[in-house]
């Protein structure tokens, strides 16, 4: 089942109900334990694992990535998580670039691991609730593998021709699988409404299409840049310095400013000798710096007796974040020059960083004034104007969270609605606007954006019965999604994939 079966090497997202809808019709049972079983035994008995690299194989390195209520999740050739790695291995390998493939081994490992751990989480719930599938059934199961088959009849001969080793490890296999099924079933039956499929369907109208126009905050002028260090002199002056630094304690960093002050020993020598910051290296230079940034690291009376200073002349030890230091005046306090682009840069960063909200206003104003001229023009007259243009999207429901039943947002790929599914002013901003009535201004990470509501359909019967009908499966895919979370983030898990893999394979 495309929704329930993890044992797929890759998760595929289908953004077409009908495609969902196609895969379920064409196995209708809730549980196909059966088709389950017999992937994996041909996986365990047929494809070899190569992830582990081949001197190490066999070798008595532990490969135990953690524990799950104390039980551990470890590597070993023929298990779950062995044969999961090697399904997702040889998958890959058939698909991706063998140049590329060093960057997809981590995620292999990784997913093959997860697998591993929700497995084993299922099965210790089943055991601590006393469930056991009858020995009849995992016979039964066993029976019907391809490999014992012949003429269409069980072979004992075939059966027989394993060893006791491998017919024991199959039976246990089959076993953990089918009480896993049973995991699944119990979880899903109970979650299962007679009307949900019907809620679901109707949640497909309103649908609606839009055009949109965006206006980015980092479109900010120069200008505005310009009147706000003029507005704010204080913090864009310019001075260049040179520090010595030093951790051990404000004695030490006085003996060595005396010997600076009694010629013994030059500043740029000193600095290479007993700085312990990154200007070392340079003889204490740290170039031009700005006022508030010089601020982040010395209190404003201190600073203010450093920036008064004149060129050439040393401060007194004074108290950092990080210790004691004592600075060399290069060139005195100058305003900024905004012919200066370096410094220019330094202005931009600190509005981007602190007056984020200034810049957002800035752009908000330039939506109100489109949405004053459009309407005395028109929506796609004034973009022409301004030299920019129309994004449309729709027609589609609202989806929070792009529920992959619905039509989704994400279909449309517009970067500046990257980020908008979950957002309730999205939302409401978009569907609360008339149609043909422009929205208010929204601001969305670097923009602000307008939407003009073109159209509103209610969805065709067709499309509602299509919903209606795979709500449950749908549901049942997102209820496995929570249950690997829950296991995942559970307080039994005891999680050292990181350390362990970067150990083994990366020598880290």
């Amino acid at each position: 089942m495309a929704f329930k079966n993890k044992k797929t090497p890759v998760q595929e997202k289908d953004s077409s109900v009908s495609e969902i809808i196609r895969k379920f019709r064409a196995n209708p049972a809730l549980f196909i334990g059966t088709v389950i079983v017999l992937v994996l035994v041909i996986v365990s008995f047929v494809v070899v694992p190569a992830l582990v690299p081949e001197s190490r194989t066999g070798s008595s390195d532990d490969l135990t990535f953690g524990y799950y209520d104390k039980v551990p999740i470890s590597y070993v050739p023929g298990n779950y998580f062995a044969n999961y790695a090697a399904r997702l291995d040889q998958y890959y390998r058939n698909t991706t670039d063998p140049e590329n493939y060093m960057y997809v081994s981590y995620n292999v490992w990784r997913m093959a691991f997860e697998a591993a751990v929700v497995h084993t989480a299922i099965l210790q719930e089943m055991k601590k609730s006393g469930y056991t599938v009858p020995a009849k059934t995992v016979d039964r199961e066993v029976a019907m593998l391809p490999q014992f088959q012949e003429n269409g009849r069980f072979s004992a001969a075939l059966y027989q021709s394993l060893s006791n080793t491998d017919r024991l490890a199959l039976w246990r296999q089959i076993n953990d699988e089918l009480t896993k099924e049973q995991y699944y079933s119990d979880m899903f039956g109970l979650l299962t409404s007679s009307g949900e499929g019907s809620f679901f369907g109707k949640m497909a109208s309103p649908q609606r299409s839009f055009d949109m126009a965006a206006f980015s905050v980092e479109d900010y002028p120069n200008s505005e840049y310009i009147a706000y260090a003029a507005e704010n002199p204080d913090l864009f002056r310019t001075i260049h310095l040179s520090r010595i630094s030093i951790s051990s304690g404000e004695r030490e960093a006085r003996q060595i400013l005396n010997s600076i002050k009694d010629g013994i020993s030059s500043f740029e020598d000193a600095a290479r000798a007993y700085s312990q910051d990154g200007y070392a290296d340079r003889g204490g230079d740290m170039g031009i710096r700005l006022a508030y940034e010089l601020r982040q690291e010395i209190v404003s009376a201190d600073l203010d007796k450093v920036t008064s200073l004149g060129r050439g002349e040393l401060s007194d030890v004074i108290q950092t974040g990080t210790g004691w230091a004592f600075f060399r005046v290069e060139d005195e306090l100058q305003m900024l020059n905004i012919n200066d682009n370096t410094a220019m840069e330094r202005v931009r960063s600190y509005m981007r960083n602190f007056e984020r909200g200034r810049m957002e206003d800035w752009a908000v104003a330039q939506a109100r004034a489109f949405i004053a001229e459009a309407g005395t023009s028109d929506f796609d007259t004034e973009l022409r104007r301004l030299g920019k243009e129309k994004q449309s999207f729709g027609p589609l429901p609202i989806n929070y969270g792009n529920a992959e039943i619905f039509d989704t947002l994400e279909y449309y790929s517009i970067p500046e609605l990257s980020n908008a599914s979950m957002d309730d002013n999205f939302w409401k901003t978009i569907f609360s606007a008339p149609v043909n009535t422009l929205s208010e201004p929204l601001v969305q990470g670097a923009n602000v954006l307008v939407f003009l509501p073109t159209e509103q359909t209610e969805a065709g019967e067709d499309r509602i019965e299509e919903i209606a009908s795979t709500a449950s499966y749908w549901l049942n895919y997102i209820t496995e999604q929570s249950i690997n979370s829950y296991f995942m983030n559970s307080e039994k898990l005891d999680n050292r994939f990181f350390d362990i893999y970067f150990r083994y394979f990366m020598g880290y």
